[in-house]
């Protein structure tokens, strides 16, 4: 039986930021948007996990607090041969239990709402609803007008 991966606060990981989402295109395709993030990435709070036999890092959450109650989950990006393995649920689980004991009670997370359709974002909404997040309010020009954005809450 193989084991949860196990994720960790640890320091600032932009370069590693980076080579995940270059490698995740039909998520992170736009190159504005990954330079932003690589920048986020050097000062905000920073969970990984690790490949148990080569070390590599394998996934990423950096979270962003917006109120001593709030934060958000300002970016998960886990390597492809890593999805569906338990990863993000590590990554969540972690960040979620360290702003809990840091006095936090609602978590938000942003992604592509389904008004337009793309599979990928099916599944990213599919994995967030699961691990109980609701859909709170779409915006239809926070990004811009061809992705609209649905804000999904989460009380820890």
């Amino acid at each position: 039986m193989t084991r949860e991966p196990v994720a960790e606060r640890n320091g600032n990981l932009p370069d590693e930021v980076d080579r995940l989402l270059r490698g995740l295109p039909e998520w992170f395709g736009i190159e504005h948007s990954i330079r932003d993030y690589v920048e986020d990435a050097r000062q905000l709070p920073t969970w990984s996990v690790c490949d148990p036999e080569t070390g590599a890092i394998i996934g990423i959450l950096l979270a962003k607090k917006h109120f001593p109650t709030a934060a958000e989950v300002h970016l998960m990006t886990v390597d492809r041969a890593w999805h569906r393995r338990g990863v993000g649920r590590s990554l969540l689980r972690a960040v979620e239990a360290d702003l809990r004991a840091d006095g936090v009670r609602f978590l938000q997370v942003k992604t592509l709402s389904s008004s337009r359709p793309d599979e990928n974002y099916e599944k990213t909404r599919r994995f967030y609803l699961a691990l109980g997040f609701a859909p709170l309010e779409e915006f239809l020009h926070l990004w811009d007008e061809g992705n609209p954005c649905l804000q999904l809450v989460k009380a820890l």
